[in-house]
């Protein structure tokens, strides 16, 4: 398989796409619908060309160039890493055999469904950001937000050529299935819950894309370790394309913090609002309910779905073959923390395959806490008294053993009429979304920036903040 992209092909590739007609044109077939729904779902706000970076090749160095492009004009293709014609499956009952180049068929139909829920949530986050655009706090923000999208919307192609080149017709019809669910519709919402939710404003974009795009990082993590080499393959570049998506969100919140520091240093008071900032309790209720959303995206802490997928070799964990035991998991324990209908919690034992879903979720709980700490420290060398945490797993869930309970930030189970008195403490209100929403207005000139967030402290691709990075 070449390194290099071919942009000559009207669809960009490089899966020698020119040598399968059949699936060539059926691709060529969905590309006007999917342009179809970007002129209708993708952004709102037009404009004459934005600094983006497009993939021209799958290699470690030098993959990507940037310049300024006009975003319904970019080009979306197909690709895939280099291929590892010894690579091996790493776990489960076929571990040590060759990786599938072809879906097995007692296989077909987990493997058509973990594609397409991938799918589903590719799309669904460009939808969920459609207006942000017309409230951006500066150009180089802006800028990143078309990043985002166009490269959500490459992921959906990615989808969408491994539906059509090994699913058959089922596969087709479930591409054309991902542009007819939209987020939030209450008639054909996408499949979970928090790609239907409404990203209003950049500060809900800051936290989605550390909190919801990390959880996409952890699930492509697994799914590149799969038997299936050419979901693998996909995976792998679309990590490569992802770890930016969390670099915006990461930073963004970083510049709310300090910009919400500086100016209860400047005034001396952590009541902020008055002075266009955002108070830190407000980014606090953010974090909870972003977090608590993204959680729900791990499904619930036992799954036997998970148990089989690990077993046939179809979705692996984070970071499989660096893990220290056999791989199988038929012999190994774990223990799961279980609230109780008293009050009280207890832990149970089970086999270590049934809580995959749990281990992953650990994995990614560790990571969202390196974040927490970036922005304590932003407070703490501004001497600021003021601690941002990760609320306990079960707080607000909807999804798994603790969704049918009442659990504080801190861990604590109480009744029903004490959470709904206090939830106004711990998750955003209909006062402080407003009030967010109120800050958000546009900031097009070169080199300015909205008065609650900060400038960043570099550029994109070693250009300066005052780079015009958009052309509107």
């Amino acid at each position: 398989m070449p390194t290099r992209i071919d942009y000559d092909a009207k669809i960009p590739n490089n899966v020698e796409l020119s040598d399968n007609r059949r699936l060539q044109r059926a691709l060529e077939g969905w590309q006007p619908k999917f342009m179809h729904w970007w002129a209708e779902m993708g952004p709102a706000l037009e404009t004459q060309g934005v600094y983006l970076r497009t993939a021209v090749s799958v290699g470690r160095e030098g993959w990507a160039h940037f310049d300024h492009v006009v975003p319904q004009d970019y080009r979306w293709g197909i690709f895939l890493s280099e291929r590892d014609p010894d690579r091996r499956i790493a776990f489960g009952e076929h571990r040590g055999e060759p990786a599938w180049q072809q879906v097995p068929g007692e296989y077909r139909a987990d493997l058509q469904r973990l594609i397409v829920i991938q799918g589903d949530t590719e799309p669904a986050s460009v939808e969920q950001q459609k207006l942000l655009g017309l409230t951006a706090p500066s150009l180089y923000d802006l800028r990143n937000l078309f990043q985002v999208n166009v490269e959500e919307g490459r992921h959906l192609w990615a989808m969408v050529y491994l539906l059509h080149a090994y699913f058959g017709k089922e596969g087709r019809e479930e591409a054309e299935a991902l542009l007819y669910r939209n987020s939030g519709s209450p008639d054909t919402p996408r499949i979970l819950g928090a790609f239907n939710e409404e990203t209003a404003d950049w500060l809900a974009f800051y936290m989605f894309t550390y909190f919801t795009d990390r959880d996409g990082k952890y699930q492509l993590g697994t799914l590149k370790e799969s038997a299936f080499d050419p979901l693998s393959r996909t995976c792998e570049f679309m990590l490569k394309e992802e770890a930016h998506h969390m670099f915006v969100g990461t930073t963004g919140v970083d510049r709310v913090v300090t910009r919400s520091a500086e100016l209860i240093r400047e005034h001396d008071t952590t009541d902020i609002a008055a002075h266009g900032g955002i108070p830190l309790e407000i980014i606090q209720r953010y974090l909870n309910f972003h977090y608590t959303v993204s959680l729900d995206l791990f499904g619930s802490e036992t799954s036997t779905n998970a148990a089989n997928y690990y077993t046939a070799g179809l979705k692996g964990r984070w970071m499989e073959t660096r893990r220290k035991d056999d791989h199988q998991l038929t012999e190994d324990a774990a223990v799961l923390e279980k609230p109780q209908d008293d009050g009280t919690w207890t832990t149970e034992e089970m086999q270590k395959i049934l809580l995959l879903n749990l281990d992953l979720r650990s994995e990614y709980i560790a990571d969202c806490s390196s974040g927490v700490k970036r922005w304590n420290k932003i407070l703490a060398d501004a001497g600021i008294d003021f601690s941002f945490r990760l609320p306990h797993p079960g707080f607000n869930r909807k999804v798994g053993i603790n969704s049918g309970h009442h659990i504080t930030p801190d861990g604590t189970i109480v009744d029903e009429a004490t959470w709904e008195r206090s939830r106004k403490h711990w998750l955003p209100t209909d006062e402080d979304l407003a009030f967010v929403r109120s800050l958000m207005h546009p900031v097009y000139e070169r080199g300015k920036i909205a008065s609650w967030v900060a400038p960043p402290r570099q550029g994109i691709n070693g250009k300066p903040f005052d780079y015009e990075y958009v052309y509107l």
